[in-house]
């Protein structure tokens, strides 16, 4: 297996750069192509969040299978990146980048067509597999562009902007273009993003030699995406199949196997998609664990809230946007302050069960919201008060996943976090989903579901149930947290790989 430079993020093992190598001339443009690649994946895990009311009224889909529009990319995307990396390695980084852009185009193009809820599903698996060659193949081409360290840091900055901000210029973007054109352009968009990214990638990207010696752990790629989609699968069943139905825990059962023989796998395979000293370190597991429970919770509460702000107090896709805002830029806030303040001084032992507890607090505080809530007085505190725990837990977690990890694992270790995080969206949304549509049937037997008045309550007990249990989520992320980390403040490795959120 070839050596990964401790620089080197996502999940491609990248051949350092003979020392001769001049950089590119054009490497702060080749930022720009990357950049741009970047920021239409990122936007995705968003953007049709804003849109899914609209869809779901144009298309006529149900409320159980709704949460499909969003785990099917967060799936495919996060069980398929650490294959994704070695795919861009046996077959070269420039070739997997603007397979990855045309895809990922071709896919958009699909799902803006869809004229039914099994096309789009199908478009967004595709996109979501194509986004999961593009992303590592972009990561480790600014690896191999800027060799300089300084410069490297710099354009390492640019892209942690990109990806930090993606999220939240998917959620305005994605409500402009619902309001003023239609849902399907969230998806059109993706075309104009594609086109311009690939035509600088094939005038800017420079053809690198392949590494011959890559293989692709085949038999670890099919375990891991087998049991995710049947664990994901069977959470999402459990709503239309009853908890106690075969075709829920048969699949349930069939994850936890896959997921184990994977386990097992990987200390037997050459060449493992996911070396398992990798996650053996306390406060590497420990952030591994938080990402994860970060994951269910955040992509939970854009789920419902948007639905909630849309359905229940009738706000347009632009408005609902804008309402996120506030709790990104708390998020952000208490990201940069437990990166540059908290972690150096007092370590993760405190500022990340503090950040859980924050989180869990604003959840519970969201089952209060009733059909007549106001956004400064009800909505904005506890959005606020979740987007700061958010925050303390997201950046240390984000960074200490790859503490201390050997020069070989950086660009591994990296990857995992990133899959993390979209898996454990994946499987929070299909659970949230199922609980709370659940929790709407319930609501509704015995009573007239013709009943305008009943139906919105309906929708309301909803609401609360999932974020009752995002609630749970992050009290017992808070409780894991306090027992995995080590007390202190970690070492600081100054080659340590820079950690890129998708």
């Amino acid at each position: 297996m070839p050596r990964t430079p401790a620089d080197a993020p996502a999940g491609a093992a990248v051949t350092p750069l003979a020392a001769v190598d001049a950089p590119p001339r054009h490497r702060w443009w080749i930022l720009a192509v990357i950049g741009l690649a970047q920021l239409m994946v990122v936007l995705d895990s968003t953007i049709v969040n804003i849109a899914l009311p609209s869809a779901q009224q144009d298309l006529g889909f149900s409320d159980g299978d709704r949460q499909w529009v969003v785990t099917a990319y967060a799936l495919a995307f996060g069980s398929l990146l650490l294959l994704g990396g070695r795919i861009a390695d046996l077959f070269g980084r420039k070739i997997t980048f603007l397979a990855g852009l045309v895809g990922f185009a071709g896919a958009s193009a699909l799902g803006g067509a869809a004229g039914s809820f099994e096309v789009l599903i199908v478009a967004r698996a595709a996109q979501g597999l194509f986004g999961a060659l593009l992303a590592p193949a972009a990561l480790s081409l600014l690896t191999t562009t800027f060799t300089d360290a300084k410069e490297r840091a710099k354009a390492f900055g640019v892209y942690g902007a990109i990806a930090g901000a993606g999220g939240a210029i998917g959620l305005l973007l994605g409500g402009v273009l619902t309001e003023h054109l239609d849902w399907r352009w969230t998806l059109y968009v993706n075309l104009a993003f594609a086109a311009v990214a690939f035509l600088g990638g094939v005038l800017l990207l420079q053809r690198a030699t392949r590494d011959k010696s890559a293989t692709i752990d085949i038999p670890g790629a099919v375990l891991v995406s087998g049991g995710l989609f049947c664990l994901v699968y069977g959470f999402a069943g459990a709503e239309s199949h009853d908890w106690s139905s075969p075709a829920t825990w048969g699949f349930l059962l069939a994850g936890a196997v896959l997921l184990a023989a994977f386990t097992w796998w990987q200390t037997r395979s050459a060449h493992p998609l996911l070396p398992l000293r990798v996650l053996l370190d306390r406060n590497r597991g420990a952030s591994f664990v938080s990402v994860l429970i970060i994951g269910a919770g955040m992509f939970g509460v854009f789920l419902f809230l948007t639905y909630y702000l849309q359905q229940s107090l009738g706000y347009s896709p632009i408005r609902t946007g804008l309402a996120f805002l506030p709790m990104v830029g708390a998020l952000m806030l208490t990201s940069t302050l437990a990166s540059t303040v908290l972690i150096p001084r007092i370590g993760p032992k405190a500022v990340v069960p503090l950040g859980m507890g924050l989180a869990a607090a604003g959840m519970a505080w969201l089952t209060g919201l009733g059909l007549s809530s106001g956004y400064a007085t009800d909505i904005l505190p506890p959005l606020v008060v979740a987007g700061l725990g958010l925050g303390l837990v997201m950046a240390p977690a984000m960074s200490l996943a790859t503490e201390g990890v050997s020069a070989e694992d950086a660009g591994v270790a990296s990857a995992a976090v990133n899959t993390m995080q979209q898996v454990g969206g994946s499987l929070g949304t299909a659970l949230l989903n199922t609980l709370s549509t659940s929790a709407v049937t319930d609501y509704l037997t015995g009573r007239n579901p013709k009943d305008p008045a009943v139906v919105a309550q309906a929708g309301l007990e909803g609401y609360s149930t999932a974020y009752w249990w995002s609630a749970a989520f992050f009290a017992a992320g808070l409780v894991i947290s306090v027992i995995l980390y080590r007390r202190g403040v970690p070492a600081q490795d100054p080659g340590a790989a820079p950690v890129v959120h998708m």
